[in-house]
This record gives C-alpha cells, structure tokens and sequence, in this order.
C-alpha cells in the first residue's frame, strides 16, 4: 500500500506543486486582505464601511456583465489550447468594450433604487470603476496564467494585488482621511496600479489576432456563462445589498464586517475548486466516485467551520484585536458558524457544473437560488429589525440554499450522461 500512494505522489507531482503554489497565494491573500480589513472597517465609520462594501459587491457583480462572460472561452483556451490566447485575448477585449454601456446603464439603476441616500453618484461611480474594469482586468490575468499552469506567477499576482489594495488601506488610515469619498479615489488609485502591473509584467506575451469565427463558435457558452457568473455573484452578495436597502448603513455595516470574516474562508475553497475545474475538464470521470464527491464536500465543509471558529474564538479572547469596529460586530460572529460551510459548498456545486460544460442548468440553479435567498433573507430583514435578533437564523437560510442547491446540480450532471458522477 505504501508503494502505491508513492507511485500517486509521484505520478501527480505537477499537480501538487500547482496546487501548493495557487494555495500559498491563497494564504498570502488571506493575511493581506486580513490587513486590508482591519484598516477599512476601522478608519470608516461602521455605516460607512456598510455602504462601501455594498458598492464593492454591486462592482463584483457588474464585472461579470463585463465582456458578456467571454472570460470562459478565454479561460478553456489558456488550459487546454494555450497556442489561442492572442486571438481570444483580442475578443475579450472588444467583448469588454462592447459591454460598457451596459454595465454603466446597470450600475446606475443600482445607485437609484439601493444607493443614492447613503453616497454621492461619483463616489460609487469610482468604486464601480475600480471593480469592474480595473480589479477585474487584473483578475483575468490572474485566470489565464492559472489556465496555463503558471501558478507560481498567479499566485505572486495574487498577493501583489491584494498588498496593493492594503497599503492603499493602510496609507489611507494612516494619513487621517476618513470619508467613504476620499476612500474611493484611493481604492480607484490601487487597483489601477494592480493592473498596470498584472498586464506589464504577468500576462503571457502571444500577439492580439482578431478572429471573429472563433468568436462566433463560443458565444452561446460565453453568454451563458455571463448568465450563471452574473446570477451566481447576484444571489452571493444580495444579501448585502438587501440588508442595505431595508435594514440600513449601520445594520449593513455589522452584516458587511461578519461577512467580510465569512469571506476569508472562502479563499482557500476556491483555490481547490479552481484545480478540480480544470483536472475535470481533462478527464469528466475526476469525480464520478460517491465516495469521493462526499470527501471533497465534507473537506470544504470542515476547513471552512474550523476557519470561522478559529476567527470567532481568537476575537472571543482578545476582542479589541481587529479593531474598535470589528470588536462591536466580533460577539455575533458564532451566531453564523454554519454559514461559511454552506455558502462554500453551494459555490463548489455551481463550479462542478461549469467545469462539466453545464453552464444553461448552472444559470437556471443560481436564478433559483438567488429568488430564494431574497425571499428568505427579506422576510427576516422585515420580521426582525435588529442583526442580532437573526443571525442565528442565517443558518437555516444557508441550509435551505444549500440542500436546494444539491438538489439541482447532481441530478442534472446525472442526467448529462456526463460520467462525472
């Protein structure tokens, strides 16, 4: 037996040393944005940081309405076809200027029905722009080099990016400015100097070559992909964009600081879920094993509750540690110890079915999901004005999701004949 996990270890090492390197951009990642957190949701105001992680998440959203999902065509070529990347570099940018309009006729619908008592028009503006064409661009070369198997070069990316986002953090903090519009231009400042140097320095060098007919042969996937990303990232951060419009900045604030905690598991999970993607895409049989599809769901399960406990019982003892704003939040924290778990399992389920090429049924599950999580989240939001009086039942929020979301996603990789599972 122990011959045999050595011929594994061995015939798989590429693989693990991939996997090592995109983890320790996670883990890089992870104590940055960690710094980057601290500095934010202790220099604003609680209502301030509500607001500002409401339009950092409305900008999340939007980037996947930017360049119509034509990430994925460009994604699939970098793993598999890498010889193509010039070509579909050139349509994913005329992907994304095509779609400008769009995301600026959206994101100004948003500011009108959730944003526009809480913060000036220009300031989210700014926000958007820094999310939407700045961050993401920077997060599509991350996607490409992690498409090629450069994930030593994707994973220093990683982390400049994000220690670029936290010295803008730190140097505003420090500075005293203390406004959601002076923290705007900052943001606005770091994420351009990120993609300044993700596309100088990370991005691999194959020349721009406009191909429409391959374009044309991958616009069904790419607008459904958009679909799903969009949906997907909708039903993710509507919660905050809910609790904003109904519960208000400061209730917003608490929730955007136990989230932002709830988030930091996450980044770890998708870094297994990006590797999973692509060994199924090489081989759709990766997962077909029951036992395997349990151990994987348990692992996610289990790495992401034992995250949330070490954050809940290190600010139990030393309540002040991530700051007077956190410290006001740090107690509720327990509350939604199931939370992370659930909402990592439900993007891993909605991964399978992209990595398996099932992007309609993926886009059909996150529309249901995400109606589901608005009509629940809402119902708690009116029945119950304060967060503490319904975190706890985050929980069975998330568990309803979850259980709706497997639901759907195995029997529809079944029906497939896809021999995944």
């Amino acid at each position: 037996m122990p011959q045999n996990w050595l011929e594994i270890v061995k015939r798989n090492t590429g693989i693990l040393r991939g996997y090592v390197w995109a983890l320790s951009g996670s883990a890089g990642r992870l104590v940055i944005s960690l710094a980057y957190f601290i500095a934010i949701a202790n220099t604003l105001s609680i209502a301030e940081f509500g607001v500002f992680a409401t339009a950092s998440a409305m900008g999340v959203v939007l980037s996947r309405v930017a360049a119509l999902g034509f990430s994925s065509p460009l994604y699939r070529v970098a793993t598999v076809k890498p010889r193509l990347i010039g070509a579909y570099s050139a349509g994913y940018i005329a992907a994304l200027a095509i779609s400008v309009p769009l995301v600026a006729l959206a994101a100004l619908v948003a500011f009108h029905l959730v944003f526009a008592a809480d913060i000036s028009l220009l300031a989210y503006a700014v926000i958007i722009c820094a999310e939407v064409l700045l961050w993401r661009s920077a997060e599509m070369v991350i996607i490409v080099c992690n498409g090629m198997g450069r994930f030593a070069r994707a994973a220093l990316l990683v982390v400049t990016g994000s220690a670029l986002r936290a010295a803008a953090a730190l140097l505003f903090a420090a500075i005293g400015s203390a406004t959601l519009q002076q923290w705007a231009w900052y943001y606005l400042a770091a994420n351009a100097i990120a993609m300044a140097v993700a596309i100088a320095f990370f991005y691999p060098r194959y020349r721009l070559r406009w191909s429409p007919a391959l374009y044309l042969r991958r616009w069904r996937d790419s607008v459904s992909v958009a679909g799903a990303e969009i949906l997907f990232y909708l039903q993710s951060e509507l919660d905050k964009l809910l609790v904003l419009g109904i519960g208000g900045p400061e209730t917003a604030g608490l929730y955007a600081i136990i989230m932002r905690l709830v988030d930091l598991t996450a980044l770890p999970i998708r870094t297994f879920n990006m590797m999973l993607v692509q060994a199924i895409m090489r081989a759709r049989d990766t997962i077909k094993s029951l036992r395997t599809r349990v151990l994987i769901e348990g692992g996610i399960a289990l790495a992401s509750t034992v995250t949330l406990l070490f954050f809940a019982g290190f600010l139990a003892l030393y309540p002040a540690a991530l700051g007077s704003n956190v410290a006001e939040a740090a107690p509720l924290l327990i509350l939604v110890a199931a939370v992370p778990a659930l909402r990592n399992l439900i993007e891993y389920q909605s991964e399978l079915l992209y990595a398996t090429g099932r992007t309609f049924v993926r886009t059909v599950n996150m529309s249901l999901i995400g109606l589901a999580k608005a009509a629940m989240l809402s119902g708690l939001l009116l029945i119950f004005g304060d967060f503490g009086q319904w975190a706890l039942l985050l929980n069975g929020v998330f568990l309803l999701l979850y259980m709706l979301s497997a639901g759907l996603t195995y029997p529809a990789l079944r029906k497939a004949g896809r021999r995944v599972i």
